[in-house]
Order: C-alpha cells, then sequence, then structure tokens
C-alpha cells in the first residue's frame, strides 16, 4: 500500500469510524502529508517501506526549519497514530514509530488576563446599547468567562442546552464528551437579556436552534468571534492581544486564585487530565508573585 492510500484510509477512519470534528481530521491529515512528502524525497512510497530512521529524518527536517518541540510533538503524534492505525488494519506488522520518544519540550504557562480586563471586555457594550451584534458580542464574553467554555463549544451551542432556571448547561466537548457546566448570575442575566431583547431581532422572524445567530439568522463560526473580540478590545482599550482561549484561561486561573478546587476545575474544563488543569495553579502563583512585588512595601 503507498503511503498517500495510507494517510487516506487513516483520514477516513478519523472521520467516520472516530467522528473527529473536520478541523481536527485536517490538522492529522496535513501533519500526516508532511511526512508523505519527507519520505517522498527518500524514495520511500510504500508504507511498508517506512523504517524508524525514516521517521527520525522526517523529525530532523522538522527541527532544521525551525519548528519547536510542541509543533515537533504534534507531528510525530499523529504520525503514530496513521501506524497504530495501519497495525490494526494488519497492514503492517510493526510500528516504525513506537520506539522513537516525543521530543522535550518546556511547559508553556496560557497567557491570561486580569479581573480588571475582564470587567472592561463585559462593559464594552454600554456606550452602544443599541448595537445589537455588539450586545451579543459582549453576551458571548460573559459566558466564556463564566464557563470556561472553548470557542468551538461556544458557537456550536443550542438554545435547548442552556438551563437558566437551573443555572446550567450542557455542552459536548472533546472526545464527544457531554459535561455539565453551572453558570453564574452575571452570566444568566446576559444570556436572558440577549434572549430577549437581542435574538430574536436578528432571526427577524426566522426559526434556528442555535443560541448566538448572526443577522443572517444562522449560527456564528469561530473565526467571525475571534475578528468580533478584537473589536471589542479595540472599544475597550485594551492592548493585551486577545483570543477566546484567553478568556477560558482568565475563567480557570481567576478560580484558583480564588481558591476553587482543583478537581472542580478539571470537570468544567472538559480535561481529560488533571495534569492539564495543573497548569492554572502554576500561572496562578506567577501571578501572586507579580503582586506581592509590586504592592508590598519590602518587595
Amino acid at each position: 500500500m503507498t503511503v498517500d492510500d495510507a494517510i487516506d484510509r487513516f483520514v477516513h477512519y478519523l472521520a467516520a469510524e472516530r467522528r473527529l470534528s473536520a478541523h481536527t481530521v485536517e490538522a492529522y491529515g496535513r501533519d500526516c502529508a508532511e511526512l508523505a512528502r519527507s519520505l517522498d524525497r527518500r524514495s520511500v512510497t510504500a508504507v511498508e517501506d517506512v523504517r524508524p530512521g525514516d521517521v527520525v529524518a522526517y523529525l530532523s527536517e522538522l527541527n532544521d526549519r525551525g519548528l519547536s518541540a510542541r509543533s515537533r510533538a504534534r507531528m510525530l503524534s499523529a504520525v503514530r497514530g496513521l501506524f497504530r492505525y495501519m497495525v490494526r488494519e494488519g497492514v503492517l506488522a510493526i510500528d516504525p514509530t513506537c520506539d522513537l520518544r516525543r521530543p522535550r519540550q518546556g511547559r508553556r504557562l496560557p497567557v491570561t488576563i486580569s479581573r480588571e480586563t475582564v470587567g472592561a471586555l463585559l462593559v464594552a457594550d454600554a456606550t452602544s446599547p443599541d448595537d445589537l451584534l455588539l450586545a451579543r458580542d459582549v453576551a458571548m464574553v460573559e459566558l466564556i468567562y463564566a464557563t470556561g467554555l472553548r470557542v468551538s463549544e461556544v458557537v456550536s451551542l443550542r438554545v435547548a442546552q442552556v438551563n437558566l432556571e437551573g443555572g446550567f448547561l450542557t455542552v459536548v466537548g472533546k472526545g464527544r464528551k457531554e459535561r455539565a457546566v453551572p453558570i453564574g448570575t452575571y452570566a444568566r442575566k446576559r444570556i436572558l437579556q440577549y434572549l430577549e431583547e437581542v435574538r430574536p431581532v436578528l432571526l427577524a422572524g426566522r426559526l434556528s436552534a442555535d443560541l448566538f445567530v448572526t443577522r443572517r439568522g444562522v449560527g456564528m463560526a469561530r473565526q467571525s468571534f475571534w475578528r468580533r473580540l478584537r473589536a471589542i478590545a479595540v472599544r475597550a482599550d485594551v492592548r493585551q492581544r486577545l483570543s477566546p482561549h484567553t478568556l477560558r484561561h482568565a475563567f480557570a486561573t481567576h478560580l484558583i486564585e480564588g481558591g476553587a478546587d482543583l478537581r472542580a476545575i478539571q470537570l468544567m474544563l472538559g480535561h481529560a487530565d488533571i495534569g492539564t488543569t495543573e497548569i492554572y495553579t502554576h500561572v496562578a502563583r506567577d501571578r501572586l508573585r507579580e503582586v506581592h512585588k509590586k504592592f508590598h512595601p519590602r518587595p
């Protein structure tokens, strides 16, 4: 079997059987295609002919191109997935990546923002109360900060998933895992106002199951909210570069600073491994050190 055919089968498996998101499947396919180009330069065209040395050479090429250890580790993970699938399907007897180690990478702390910065974003619509799209966008900011949802989870939310009376929402996250996340009082008020005053005007009589809709009456795209968030930052005079994930990081970091239980934060964020959540304890400690140094009379 050719390497290209093996990649096609693997990508189809991820989409049809694993039912991964289109974005994730595309990323796997892109990383495996990089391997295929590397193998082609060494005249290795059959997947059965791939040896550990070929994969090591591929990783060396990535390093020579200046890719970070994190990027190289991600690409090796995709390639490992390909060869494990080939072994499981009986195409290969041995996985050529089984003895390879992941590139060592330093622990990168998530970028977050202060409570004051979040507060500035949440009143960005105060000076333009008639701007419906701005009101919708600020409601999304409030919801992300209140729940820690990923941007993909927010834009795919349906009205039926939000229980304002009960004060929680249900969301389907990575790995198709469903979790329930509480909504704070402020977010509940903001979402209720959006549902009563903004969403009906945007829909203009049309029907939609999506919670957050555009003027065309359809759900929002992730990229659209990224652009809208940057516009909110400009309006709020926030100079720090923001992304929807920054709000998710702020949600977790501020909970840690307030003394919240790490396991509870893990459940709300939808992390499979608590080790992923533990990184926020480092962010909180760094923030406390900064505050101490800035405000203590004898730092």
